[in-house]
């Protein structure tokens, strides 16, 4: 089983968003048996609550299902986990430091870096939390842009994986 964790700020917002399209993404690939999605957050502050109102909104107008509990990310989950993705900047500095070997580190991608369309620039997925709908909105944009390449670089690896 090929492991991908979404990392976010409080985990209510960005990732698990990006964790309910991704695992839409793979399912209609047809890889959703061989890959296992989830999310975290660099902090505990929201550990046990639901995802925000909004991104549920967001999801459900999309079409897209979602059960979800915020948790925090722990160092020890690199072991078992295949690729981290971090949200944005922030996010892949604190993994970067909690990742306990170079090779922990490797895993840690930037999502968008996965969207050919995206710039150096627009490297983060801007934290929709303290905004209107319309940042849900354009985040759930990025995060679907972004998951396609996503999707093609763990289909190239599962070949890898699986080989």
């Amino acid at each position: 089983m090929y492991r991908v964790c979404f990392v976010c700020t409080g985990n209510i917002c960005r990732s698990p968003m990006a964790e309910s399209v991704f695992r839409a993404q793979l399912a209609e690939a047809g890889l959703d048996h061989l890959v296992e999605v989830d999310s975290a957050g660099t902090g505990g502050w929201h550990e046990g609550d639901p995802a925000d109102p909004r991104t549920v909104l967001v999801l459900e107008a999309a079409g897209y299902e979602q059960d979800h509990r915020a948790r925090q990310f722990r160092a020890s989950w690199f072991a078992s986990l295949d690729l981290v993705i971090a949200l944005d900047a922030g996010h892949l500095r604190d993994l970067r430091a909690l990742a306990p070997t170079p090779e922990d580190a490797g895993k840690i991608r930037l999502l968008r870096s996965y969207d050919p369309s995206a710039t150096a620039a627009e490297a983060d997925v801007p934290d929709p939390y303290y905004g209107s709908l319309d940042g849900f909105e354009e985040c759930l944009r990025l995060v679907e842009e972004a998951g396609r390449g996503l999707l093609e670089a763990v289909r190239e690896a599962l070949k890898e994986h699986t080989a």
